[in-house]
């Protein structure tokens, strides 16, 4: 039996992150007293930091020594953004594992080995884009312009543009 795939609206889940991010905001000011908001790159970082330490004295890198590593709410935030994800894809039908996408495929052939090199170089420039831009798309595209920053609006602003060009570059026919 083929299972017909169910889309979501996306102006519907928009709204709800909308949402959820001012109630984020909001009560967490009222039950712990500080304003908390949306991003993850610093999580990324602070899992390396726990994972390090798993095989290396702790005192053996600058950077994990001087923040906080534990598990906490923004790396709650994380762990829900991938079961959030696996459950809609459960729900819409349209949960599928693929070693290569088809895109990738057309485009450059089946080959596993140089798609997982490029996606892990592409992360690595992911990672010091986000940790240059002192956050990530999501950190900047909700939480810096839900308070109107400017810095935000150039971040989303390079985000978008960079992520347009590149895929241009590599899948413009």
């Amino acid at each position: 039996m083929i299972m017909k795939e169910k889309s979501l609206n996306p102006y519907v889940g928009g709204a709800l992150i909308g949402l959820l991010a001012i109630a984020l905001a909001y009560l967490s000011s009222i039950l712990i007293g500080e304003t908390k908001f949306f991003g993850t790159s610093t999580t990324f970082a602070k899992m390396s930091g726990m994972i390090q330490n798993l095989f290396f004295s702790s005192s053996s890198n600058e950077y994990f020594n001087r923040i906080t590593l534990r598990i906490d709410w923004q790396f709650m935030f994380v762990i829900g953004i991938f079961l959030g994800s696996l459950i809609t894809s459960l729900i819409t039908g349209s949960f599928k594992i693929e070693l290569v996408p088809p895109i990738f495929k057309e485009r450059f052939g089946d080959n596993f080995l140089l798609r997982a090199t490029l996606a892990f170089i592409g992360g690595i420039f992911v990672a010091l884009g986000a940790r240059l831009a002192d956050g990530c798309p999501s950190g900047h595209g909700l939480s810096g312009m839900m308070q109107l920053s400017l810095s935000s609006l150039l971040a989303v602003i390079v985000f978008f543009t960079s992520a347009i060009i590149f895929a241009n570059l590599i899948y413009r026919r």
